[in-house]
């Protein structure tokens, strides 16, 4: 479902953070959506951009705003500039709301850790948590005090249970965290991938079923110097594509007219999981474990690519 929305309000609300109201162009309700989802904004040459629904209160079934928080990345791929380029009155288009991290049901406590501008999606499960009368600590990191946006209206909405912590001052032990939370707790992390990676790692090493471990990328994938072209060909066809520097795999196929299943084009989804038959993949997600990733028999091709010159894929 596509939306046209228009832009009601920008405001700067920190660092190179800004918030963004949008309503239905024609005036309507909007669908309503759970904590955690996300709209795909159409920001033309810019390309598909995912942010975040932002919501100190419990969404309802519809909505008569959207609100996201967006930081702008002069060094990025252009779509929070494209973003910050916006002014009231612009309309855009996007998808309905859409949902891959999403809060389970359920009486375990929660340990809510958020990196950065990766705090959006944190601040609606706290919200929802709170709704449930769930018990939850929430854990937000930043690199400096004047950069925690939104710690002020965490901290005054939800009191002690929530810790904010600055990487020049008082760095987060998220070892400490982790391995002090109550048996069975759900662990849910959204932020750059070295974040998650290590809550991901801590949490296995403290032997916490991976069940019980949830993330969100809050990144666009970024290419690597170097990287070079490569084949996948298909396993039950024999049809070869090939994959350039700058391309995924996703989008070659999907262009070539290819039925592929995915949806974060981050690799922390999931979705766009397949069956590697032979050759090596250059694992670059944040969904496989490494013993996955050594065996090397599935991959992500939303994000990752090839070690070798080709990938033959059971999609």
């Amino acid at each position: 479902m596509t939306l046209k929305l228009v832009l009601q309000d920008k405001t700067p609300v920190g660092g190179r953070i800004a918030q963004f109201t949008f309503t239905a162009a024609d005036g309507s309700p909007l669908p309503g959506y759970t904590a955690g989802a996300h709209l795909d904004f159409d920001l033309g040459a810019a390309g598909i951009r995912s942010y975040s629904l932002v919501d100190f209160t419990p969404p309802g079934d519809a909505q008569a705003a959207y609100t996201i928080a967006v930081q702008r990345e002069e060094d990025g791929q252009g779509g929070s500039v494209a973003m910050h380029a916006l002014e009231a009155g612009a309309e855009v288009t996007a998808t309905a709301p859409k949902n891959d991290f999403e809060l389970r049901d359920g009486d375990a406590p929660v340990l809510l850790i958020a990196g950065g501008i990766g705090v959006t999606p944190i601040i609606s499960f706290a919200a929802e948590l709170d709704r449930r009368g769930t018990e939850f600590a929430a854990h937000y990191c930043t690199r400096s005090e004047a950069l925690s946006t939104f710690g002020a209206q965490l901290s005054d909405a939800y009191g002690d249970r929530v810790s904010l912590w600055f990487d020049d001052s008082k760095p987060a032990d998220l070892k400490g965290l982790i391995e002090g939370a109550t048996a069975g707790t759900q662990i849910y992390c959204c932020g750059p991938k070295g974040m998650i990676e290590a809550v991901r790692e801590i949490a296995a090493a403290a032997g916490i079923d991976h069940d019980h471990v949830h993330f969100e990328l809050f990144a666009s994938p970024a290419s690597h110097e170097g990287d070079q072209p490569f084949e996948v060909e298909i396993a039950d066809t024999g049809e070869v594509y090939v994959i350039p520097a700058d391309k995924t795999i996703v989008e070659v196929l999907e262009e070539a007219g290819v039925d592929v299943m995915y949806d974060c084009q981050r690799g922390d989804c999931g979705i766009c999981q397949c069956d590697v038959v032979s050759g090596e993949p250059d694992h670059r997600d944040v969904v496989l474990s490494e013993a996955e990733r050594a065996e090397g028999n599935i991959m992500q091709i939303c994000v990752s690519r090839a070690n070798s010159a080709r990938l033959v894929l059971d999609i």
